[in-house]
């Protein structure tokens, strides 16, 4: 796993390493070198280098003095004379570049940039670091509109100026970069909100060599989960299994208004490996279900008069729940007064329960001002998993609008910290979706666009039963499990975009797909531990 700071960790960070006895003059040099690198690899010949007034702009003085010797022409754009910069670090890089081989402009006019620019091939974008927040002043209020306008090959220092490094809100406009080269390690807003759309190719560079040493002296934001963590999950089937010990999942879940909810999450849960799949559902909709499903069993509950859970459901699906290694509970149910029984009836049960869409918003019902008031709620001694996607979480939480990921980080953490125990994890889902538990954020693997389609959280909530049903004995951290469910539901995503097209992808077509995904997991896994799979090597 990679670690994912936030900006005052980063601060902290650096801190660290200047006790260590790299300066964070020295950083800079370094920051500067691998911006540098990165310029060659990307095959630059004539460079313009745009800088600011602080640090960021003082790695791009860096930059542009090692590019000087490789590249044919280098030109550095500056808001003020390197005399001028205030920041102290930058403005003696700037000071020192000025009298090298490379070509300085100052304050140019809108008409003098665009030209600047046209003559390059690479634009470094080393105008706005981490620290920028807000709306854009003049001059990078026009500066960073007219990059974007040139549609020239733009590498940005740390962040993409004007993206707000710590929320990944862009307020006014951003540079739209094809790659982007972080330093120490990746900031979050890179993946939050307006930031995957800005960044481009991410690249990190450590740039101390002892980093892996005191980068977990400061807390992190989040965890990037790389392929090989999930191996343990990866693992054949050995020959000696039968149905049952592959592990069973109970899918409480459907109404009359929502019977395609409990389908497309029974059919995932199976395809994601769980031996034996039952569904518990309204009887109102039990033999619809077992026509679609004919491998499935189905257990017809008592139903209302809408079609929903009735009044009287609680005790069956409970004592029914207790059969089986993972219980799924939420897509399609509705908000009736059975339903909302039934989900609390099934947190009394020592059965590891996911509880997904409806199921959520059954439990926001029962509390005023957020379930972390009362988290005796959903507090257990078995696992637990939430899914909410945005909305769901904003239900859950009075903590006001959710609409990137550090709000949704900070929400989620609300409910885990209430409860405060290692089987409780939030899944916040978004364009990044985080595994949020009592002590770690992870960040598993992004799907494309395609997955914002309805039935698609079914799916995944579908996986992620398959997957916990399976792996439920050998479970150390439910964090890891749930990262490894998104990451086969991204891969699903991927894979049906590129056989359907981006906008042509239905939550059916992902159903189809789980066993390429795993098997697309498990190439990457051994990839990312320098073993090559037997699928890779035929």
């Amino acid at each position: 796993m990679r670690p994912v700071l936030n900006c005052e960790q980063v601060s902290q960070l650096e801190d660290l390493i200047e006790k260590e006895g790299t300066s964070k003059a020295e950083l800079m040099e370094l920051a500067g070198e691998f911006v540098a690198a990165e310029a060659e690899k990307l095959g630059a010949k004539r460079v313009v280098v745009l800088t600011g007034f602080g640090n960021n702009g003082g790695d791009g003085w860096v930059a542009a003095d090692i590019l000087a010797h490789k590249v044919s022409h280098v030109d550095v754009v500056s808001p003020v004379e390197p005399d001028e910069i205030p920041a102290a670090l930058a403005r003696h890089v700037a000071r020192r570049t000025a009298g090298r081989e490379v070509t300085i402009t100052v304050g140019p006019s809108r008409d003098e940039l665009a030209e600047l620019i046209e003559a390059a091939d690479l634009v470094i974008d080393a105008i706005l670091g981490t620290g920028f927040h807000g709306a854009l002043r003049p001059p990078f209020s026009i500066w960073i509109p007219l990059v974007n306008e040139m549609g020239k090959k733009v590498l940005s220092v740390d962040v993409p100026s004007g993206l707000n490094a710590e929320t990944g809100v862009v307020e006014d406009a951003s540079v739209r970069a094809d790659r982007t080269a972080t330093m120490l390690a990746p900031k979050i807003g890179l993946y939050s909100a307006d930031g995957p759309e800005y960044v481009g190719e991410l690249v990190c560079g450590e740039l101390y060599d002892k980093l892996d040493e005191v980068v977990d002296d400061v807390d992190h934001a989040a965890e990037i989960v790389e392929g090989g963590d999930y191996i343990d999950y990866l693992e054949p089937l050995p020959a000696n299994i039968n149905k049952y010990t592959r592990g069973s999942v109970l899918v409480v879940a459907g109404s009359a208004q929502y019977p395609g909810a409990a389908i497309m999450s029974a059919k995932s849960a199976a395809r994601a490996g769980a031996g034996y799949v039952a569904i518990a559902a309204p009887d109102a909709i039990a033999n619809l279900i077992r026509i679609a499903l004919p491998s499935v069993p189905v257990f017809g509950m008592p139903s209302d008069s809408r079609g929903s859970f009735g009044a009287a459901a609680r005790l069956d699906v409970c004592d029914l729940a207790k059969k089986y290694s993972c219980v799924l509970c939420g897509p399609g149910l509705t908000t009736s007064a059975g339903s909302i029984d039934v989900v609390q009836g099934l947190l009394k049960t020592d059965v590891p329960l996911i509880l997904d869409a409806d199921a959520l918003n059954c439990l926001s019902k029962l509390s005023i001002g957020g379930i972390d008031k009362t988290p005796e709620l959903y507090r257990r001694d078995a696992p637990l998993v939430f899914t909410p996607h945005y909305g769901e979480l904003e239900r859950l939480v009075d903590a006001g609008s959710i609409d990137n990921l550090d709000t949704a980080i900070s929400a989620a953490q609300t409910l885990t910290w209430a409860v405060g125990s290692d089987d409780f994890v939030v899944v916040a889902k978004g364009p990044t979706t985080a595994i949020v538990g009592v002590e770690k954020v992870l960040l598993p693997m992004s799907g494309p666009a395609a997955l914002a389609t309805a039935g698609s959280g079914d799916v995944l909530a579908g996986i992620m039963a398959g997957s916990a049903a399976l792996a439920v004995p050998h479970i150390d951290r439910w964090e890891l499990l749930c990262a490894y469910a998104v990451a086969i539901h991204s891969y699903t995503g991927f894979i049906a975009a590129s056989k359907m097209g981006e906008k042509s992808v239905i939550a059916t077509d992902l159903i189809d797909v789980i066993g390429e995904a795993m098997q697309l997991a498990t190439d990457e896994a051994l990839r990312g531990l320098g073993v090559q799979s037997d699928a890779g090597e035929a």
